[in-house]
């Protein structure tokens, strides 16, 4: 797997594993660290000071503002209605696709196993939960949780958050 030559790295930029990644198209911000087994596709942005674990996903369309975490496994998506042929049986080429952009706000979380659908905006400081299914926009400050996502509370309140079982 490679890191192509239309990548575009900033300053300080640190892949674990360069031979174990697949890079690009895409830009990568400064100090940003990309962990092992990661695809980052073409259009994709990914600011500085982000930390994009091992096993995820980053398909075309994706942007993430500076200061991000992305856990382990989490995939993102760009196509509501995903095909392999066109109505008449043909195979789909790049010209047939529609990407529906996707926004991950300035030093928002994103936990392990999430998977994001297409179009949605995840808000500055929001955290997303592990194995979380976002199907919508999440408010700035969100902690949401659960397939699909909801809302469970704010991190500006969280040294009083009890997540519990019964709260997922």
């Amino acid at each position: 797997m490679p890191i192509n030559n239309d990548v575009q790295l900033g300053k300080n930029v640190k892949i674990f594993h360069p031979d174990l990644v697949n890079l690009y198209g895409c830009i990568i911000g400064d100090d940003t660290k990309v962990g092992t087994f990661v695809e980052i596709q073409k259009d994709v942005t990914i600011g500085s000071r982000c930390k994009i674990s091992s096993h995820s996903f980053l398909c075309e369309g994706v942007v993430l503002e500076d200061e991000v975490f992305i856990g382990h496994g989490v995939m993102f998506t760009n196509d509501l209605y995903p095909r392999a042929t066109n109505e008449d049986g043909s195979l789909k080429t790049d010209d047939d696709w529609y990407t529906i952009k996707t926004l991950v706000k300035r030093c928002a979380s994103i936990g392990s196993n999430a998977t994001i659908l297409p179009g949605v905006t995840i808000g500055e400081k929001a955290i997303v939960g592990s194995g979380a299914t976002v199907t919508h926009n999440v408010p700035d400050y969100a902690i949401v949780v659960g397939v699909p996502a909801r809302v469970i509370g704010d991190v500006r309140d969280r040294q009083n958050l009890q997540i519990s079982a019964s709260s997922l």
